[in-house]
């Protein structure tokens, strides 16, 4: 089980096939990769902050709440923070478990929090001004099945 909280990019392919390779004797590896998206009026970039000892032992817990209900036999979570543009991996989940359905949900699950509870603090810039993003009714709604 594995967290990573950096400021650099990072390759999801080369990270995907060290998790695969890690997870052997699980039937199911899923991955899910986040890109920064682009805004109306273009965002020239997005600013993403934290504290780090906070968010890291956020992200834990939940990470072990997964592992513990769905019986993963490997979980990663890599998100990043600071300054990213539009089109940019900004965070990657990947489960494996001994069936499909349990990472699949699992990977969802992980991929709500972090959309809507993880301590981040994300704020886009662009041409007319900067503005912090604030919490969607839909990510809440998505969050609220669990």
């Amino acid at each position: 089980m594995t967290v990573r909280l950096q400021n650099d990019g990072f390759d999801p392919g080369a990270d995907l096939n060290q998790f695969t390779n890690l997870a052997s004797g699980s039937g199911a590896v899923v991955t899910f990769s986040g890109l920064v998206r682009d805004v109306p009026g273009g965002l020239k970039y997005m600013e993403i902050e934290h504290y780090p000892a906070m968010t890291q032992g956020a992200i834990e817990a939940i990470e072990q709440q997964a592992v513990d209900r769905w019986n993963l036999t490997a979980s990663l979570i890599i998100h990043r923070h600071g300054r990213l543009t539009a089109g940019e991996v900004i965070m990657m989940v990947a489960t494996a478990a001994p069936h499909r359905m349990a990472a699949f949900k699992a990977a969802e699950f992980l991929m709500d929090y972090l959309k809507s509870r993880a301590p981040f603090w994300k704020k886009e810039i662009t041409s007319s001004g900067s503005e912090w993003v604030a919490a969607k009714q839909d990510d809440e709604a998505a969050l609220r099945r669990w």
